[in-house]
């Protein structure tokens, strides 16, 4: 390997998560472009401007073959994020209707209950899973109300999840065979959906729509509903699931939330930068360039670590502090340029309203296992008082 490609050990999956940001700080300073050999092998970006070059540069970082390293249990492109323009534009623009501010307002009434009635059931005096008991399952089931999922389906969304995001590292068999369960969930699901009155869900304006004047074939209606289901579910659970792991080390800033609710849209951006449930997304050179004095060839693939820009000591003061009244906080929790998350407005509105009723319906919190780590979906036990 060339001295040029500056060769790093350097991963941002399973166990690597846990000490990350120390990575981060250190691949900023010593290698801030630098080559892995993960997954193939991969360039990787760690500074928020080369990131942000990157991510308005759609023409030489191409989304194709997938965003996804590894990719989530299938080779298939996912529509729309593996999808480069203009077709992507139009792929996108289908589901536009459903999260315009007006449709996210319509929606947050039932935000609201279903998050009061998961804090309501939580019992204060024992020790709780709150990852299970709320974190997860309030993103799950208003995703299966905005798509127009059978509610009773939930429970078992959450075994597909896992399987396809977090075992796909070290077990990517048993992703595909998750994979491959709900891509047959979604194929019964839409033949069922095509013998019904249409609705105005996801998956009824995913039947009705037309792109090129066309409906969307099979194979793209499955593509399209896999990926919603898989980012629709796991990101905004990790979102609460970490936010609350923060705020239960945190008392003096979780009883000034507790306090004054209306500063939590300034605190959720915060975590959003710092414990950012995307901490990476890759690209492939479609043609030669030069990154901080690098040389990425042309298909070459490059992993644009988000994490890593999101604390980059050169764009934010006190850039590893969570400050939750930070004013100045553009980051890339959701990315940004043309690929940025479609949900991103639906994914604040759940987090700042399932904090907000999370710290007006319960006691004060703390963590019961501090060796429970920041990320993921996976267990956060707590204790109340």
């Amino acid at each position: 390997m060339s001295e040029n490609k500056c060769p790093v050990d350097f991963d941002y999956h399973g166990e690597a998560l846990d000490t990350i940001f120390d990575r981060y700080k250190q691949l900023r300073s010593e290698c801030p472009v630098g080559y892995s050999d993960k997954y193939g092998g991969f360039w990787f970006l760690t500074r928020n401007d080369d990131i942000f070059a990157a991510e308005q540069d759609h023409q030489t970082f191409s989304v194709a073959p997938s965003m996804l390293l590894p990719n989530f249990g299938t080779e298939t492109p996912l529509i729309p994020i593996d999808i480069d323009q203009p077709a992507h534009t139009a792929y996108r623009r289908i589901l536009l209707p459903l999260f315009t501010p007006k449709a996210i307002e319509a929606l947050t009434p039932r935000v609201v209950q279903v998050a009061d009635d998961l804090a309501g059931a939580i019992d204060t005096s024992r020790v709780v899973d709150v990852s299970a008991a709320f974190a997860r399952p309030l993103p799950t089931i208003i995703f299966s109300v905005l798509a127009g999922f059978p509610e009773t389906d939930w429970p078992k969304f959450d075994q597909w999840v896992d399987e396809i995001i977090y075992e796909r590292v070290e077990k990517p068999e048993v992703a595909v065979k998750a994979a491959d369960q709900v891509f047959a969930y979604f194929d019964d699901l839409l033949a069922k959906r095509r013998a019904e009155e249409p609705r105005e869900d996801i998956i009824g304006y995913l039947l009705n729509a037309q792109v090129d004047g066309k409906p969307l074939s099979h194979e793209e209606l499955l593509s399209y509903c896999y990926l919603l289901f898989l980012a629709g579910l796991d990101t905004t659970g990790w979102a609460i699931r970490s936010s609350l792991w923060w705020l239960a080390q945190h008392p003096v800033e979780q009883q000034q939330l507790r306090d004054d609710p209306a500063a939590l849209p300034a605190a959720v951006e915060e975590f959003l930068r710092t414990l950012s449930p995307v901490q990476a997304m890759a690209r492939t050179a479609t043609q030669d360039v030069e990154v901080g004095g690098k040389q990425i060839k042309a298909g070459e693939r490059v992993v644009l670590a988000f994490g890593s820009g999101n604390r980059d000591e050169e764009t934010y003061e006190k850039s590893d502090e969570v400050i939750i009244d930070r004013e100045q906080n553009r980051h890339f929790a959701f990315g940004v340029g043309i690929h940025r998350c479609l949900g991103s407005n639906l994914g604040r509105r759940e987090v700042i309203v399932a904090l907000r009723q999370f710290l007006t319906t319960l006691p004060p919190f703390s963590l019961a296992e501090p060796s429970e780590p920041w990320h993921g979906v996976g267990p956060l036990h707590v204790a109340f008082s």
